[in-house]
């Protein structure tokens, strides 16, 4: 193929579900060494033209009209085996949940050199600092659950980068990622372009990251309209109110043997019932560990954690049905969090027969309000997470922690991947919330600006080993 000649091309390109548009009149055309952004409001169907453009669509989906063109071929027609070829040798995606891909008994060095052309030819150190990860840390030795988000994000690229595609595609790839790694990550992608002539496709919400990096925008307008929400009444916190949950003298640490390291030292944070509470901090300072703590999902090293007073076990599975009810962690990574064998409605029904024991018809209801106070439809509780859009998902994954009726809601950068308006509606929507049920958020987020706007405080973790 000449380097002047496009690498991919979609002209009028429509998906659909059954009746449901997932796509409509996309128009989209990638050049060796350029990189084009794919823009526009959650559930446009971004993810859907990326993960066309390697012809993996959703199960049941189907090209309604247009043409899609990728190295020549078109790809949504091509024979399985000829399909898997291309992929194999010429197409590299990178998904909005990339560590969801990373096999967890695998360490990073076996990760990244498996997916190369030439395994033992490849520098994993030379791909590591790449993707700006270090490599005097002993960072490759590491198995991806001791890993932060970001890290694993990058680890993800470099598996991608391990086999010189000649088309680099990526679904919000900088969510969950600080301001200083966003532009280092729009940096890199910029530098891979130029060099390897690689044509890169990528989706965001992210205006400054699609300034700083792209060559072209491809705007896509909403499938469907989403309904409206009303506009929140006003949050009056209960800041003089007593914690419903304190912790003291935290210490937390991630990894085993030479890798563990300390992440949290002496944390000490109070929630109140009605207030929200910010979590800010550079990549991999544990903010996510911090999370998973509370949740009981990972077991701290020191301190204390109580509900209403009372000390709260470490691990989920000691505590009580009604303390698992009452905080509800909504992950990062919504896609290993759903069940991909269940719909959304019975994903959603679950909590509510499992806490509630709630009737089939007061289930159905009770899942169509969820969904549309989180901006969705109640057409969506037929579909399957992999149906979904990326935001579609971070969506229903709020509704399913809403749907226990918690006390505390632990929101791991749950607008990373929404469009600012849809992220508004998400935090007016938790406004609600907290006025009416007293409900105590603490967000982990590194958009600050939304932080500053929604938060009553706002604590700020300094990463506690040395990090890229």
């Amino acid at each position: 193929m000449s380097t002047t000649e496009p690498a991919a091309r979609a002209a009028g390109l429509s998906i659909a579900l059954g009746d449901t548009p997932l796509l409509v009149d996309a128009e989209l055309t990638l050049r060796p060494g350029r990189i084009t952004a794919v823009t526009g409001p959650s559930g446009a169907g971004k993810t859907t033209l990326l993960r066309a453009l390697v012809g993996a669509l959703p199960p049941g989906a189907r090209r309604a009209e247009g043409s899609l063109t990728v190295l020549g071929h078109d790809i949504l027609a091509l024979p399985p085996e000829e399909l898997r070829r291309l992929r194999r040798h010429r197409l590299a995606f990178l998904g909005q949940d990339p560590g969801s891909g990373l096999n967890p008994r695998m360490r990073v060095a076996r990760l990244v050199a498996e997916t190369a052309p030439q395994p033992r030819r490849i520098s994993v150190p030379e791909l590591l600092r790449a993707v700006r990860l270090p490599t005097d840390e002993g960072l490759e030795h590491r198995r991806p659950g001791s890993l932060s988000g970001g890290q694993q994000r990058r680890v993800a690229l470099a598996r991608a980068l391990a086999r010189r595609p000649a088309i680099l595609l990526l679904d919000e790839p900088t969510a969950g990622l600080d301001a200083a790694l966003r532009d280092e990550i729009a940096d890199l992608l910029r530098e891979l372009a130029d060099r390897d002539r690689i044509a890169v496709a990528l989706s965001s919400h992210d205006t400054e990251f699609v300034a700083r990096c792209a060559d072209e925008t491809s705007v896509l307008r909403p499938a469907v309209a989403g309904p409206r929400r009303a506009k929140p009444a006003p949050v009056r916190s209960s800041v003089e109110a007593a914690p419903v949950v304190d912790v003291t003298a935290l210490d937390a640490r991630v990894g085993a043997g030479r890798t563990r390291r300390q992440v949290l030292t002496g944390l000490e944070l109070s929630l109140r019932p009605g207030t929200l509470t910010g979590i800010t901090g550079p990549s991999g300072c544990g903010k996510t560990t911090l999370l998973r703590t509370l949740a009981g999902l990972h077991r701290p090293d020191a301190g204390r954690i109580t509900l209403d007073g009372e000390p709260l076990a470490a691990s989920y599975r000691r505590r009580t049905r009604d303390q698992r009810r009452r905080i509800q962690l909504v992950p990062q990574n919504p896609l290993g969090a759903l069940n991909p064998a269940h719909t959304v409605g019975a994903t959603l029904a679950r909590p509510l027969k499992l806490h509630f024991a709630r009737s089939a018809d007061e289930c159905e209801a009770r899942v169509a309000e969820l969904l549309i106070a989180v901006g969705l439809t109640p057409d969506h509780a037929g579909r399957r997470p992999d149906e979904l859009s990326g935001g579609q998902r971070q969506r229903v994954s709020v509704a399913r922690a809403l749907a226990a009726e918690p006390d505390v809601l632990l929101c791991d950068e749950i607008t990373s991947a929404l469009d600012a308006a849809t992220a508004d509606g998400i935090m007016d929507l938790l406004g609600d919330l907290r006025a009416a049920r007293g409900l105590a958020v603490l967000l982990v987020s590194h958009d600050l600006p939304l932080v500053a706007a929604h938060a009553d405080h706002l604590l700020t973790l300094e990463r506690a080993y040395a990090a890229p």
